[in-house]
């Protein structure tokens, strides 16, 4: 049985794992990756591990201080890139990208930039990224990450080593988080509904006793709507953004420690280049768990639209059974549909940097208007 390494974690995925280990095997780790698969497939669980085994001086032992810092995504020299456009991909960001791979790298020996969503990428900035990625410096390690490899530019996939992920069945990656957590199925279920699908977020998901009990918070407040005024509902969403960005203070906390111990050392450009990588990951952080509080959401409003169609065996907040089957029988499919509908439009709100108040605002009080009519006082706190 071979030693664990950073390999390990990418759950629900052997011929990846096998396909990389061998890569680092044989020294011959690549400059040039397109990881393609669906949501919840562990393309970002893989591209992080392949960041650390590149710059890990053991080829990712999953032990040291890089690996940990790594594992942490505060490593200055490992580099997360999401679309910020509405339809994609700015030039701007790509050209941001270009200018800064011939910088040296601050820590390690090499610089690995994970860009999300490549299949997002219009062919301006596509062709503002092609030299690079045909020729990008030794020291770079570029690791795409898509749906399909379809719906990737044709002159991208050319240049780079297309890795597939498969999808992997709810059941399947339940009984993953399972076996990594020892929690029940049930518990299981609850947190890959409440993290989009992704096992990785799912499985740290299960492990918290902070993050269900913020879970069973959202759930109140999906149950009281039906006596919610305006008032009660901008106070909900309140409470639901300051407990979501709560553990966002852990990571703040974090990147400081990291940058004072190394700020002796460091040239003040270097720093400088540090701080905006930790701005750009707690943006992304934040981005996750107003998506984690939208999913949650989601997920109560399928059940309701479950037990409303007598498919009760198919609900996921099994703990809130009586609650959702007491809503099922107040509201109609087609509200339940509309709901839903108001839901997706926020999640493209928030793509678009939309303020969190906002969107949480406007999605409690559409789901409101939609289930149960308007309201005009009267509330119940909860």
């Amino acid at each position: 049985m071979s030693a664990p390494d950073v390999f390990d974690r990418i759950l629900g995925q052997p011929q990846v794992r096998h396909f990389l280990r061998a890569q680092v095997a044989a020294q011959c780790i690549g400059q040039s990756y397109l990881f393609c698969g669906p949501a919840g497939s562990n393309k970002t669980a893989a591209a992080y591990a392949l960041a650390q085994a590149a710059l890990c001086e053991k080829g990712g032992c999953g032990t040291c201080s890089t690996c940990e810092k790594i594992r942490r995504r505060n490593h200055p020299d490992v580099r997360y890139i999401a679309p910020e456009g509405a339809a994609g991909y700015l030039v701007g960001q790509i050209r941001d990208i270009t200018s800064d791979v011939d910088r040296a790298p601050i820590q390690a020996q090499r610089k690995a930039y994970i860009i999300d969503r490549v299949d997002l990428m219009n062919a301006s900035a596509a062709n503002a990224f092609l030299k690079t990625l045909e020729e990008p410096p030794q020291h770079v390690v570029l690791i795409l990450l898509g749906r399909t490899r379809e719906a990737v530019l044709p002159t991208i996939v050319s240049r780079c080593q297309v890795v597939p992920f498969r999808h992997i069945p709810a059941h399947e990656a339940c009984g993953i988080i399972s076996q990594n957590t020892g929690v029940p199925p049930m518990r299981a279920a609850v947190a890959l509904a409440a993290c989009d699908g992704s096992i990785s977020r799912a499985i740290e998901f299960a492990k918290s006793t902070e993050r269900f009990a913020f879970r069973q918070r959202v759930l109140d407040v999906m149950e009281s709507l039906p006596l919610a005024d305006d008032l009660d509902i901008i106070q909900y969403a309140s409470e639901l953004l300051d407990a979501a960005k709560a553990p966002l203070d852990l990571v703040r906390a974090s990147q400081e420690r990291d940058l004072a111990a190394s700020s002796e050392f460091l040239a003040k450009s270097a720093i400088r280049q540090i701080e905006a990588r930790n701005k750009r990951a707690l943006t992304a952080r934040t981005t996750e768990s107003l998506r984690q509080t939208t999913a949650i959401m989601r997920s109560w409003l399928r059940d309701v639209l479950a037990a409303t169609a007598g498919a009760g065996a198919t609900i996921v907040n099994e703990d809130r059974r009586a609650g959702i089957e007491a809503a099922a029988l107040r509201v109609k499919p087609a509200a339940l549909v509309r709901a839903l509908r108001a839901h997706a439009r926020c999640d493209e709100a928030i793509r678009y940097n939309v303020s969190p108040e906002t969107c949480i605002d406007v999605l409690l009080l559409q789901i409101r208007e939609e289930l149960y009519g308007s309201h005009s006082a009267g509330g119940v706190a909860i």
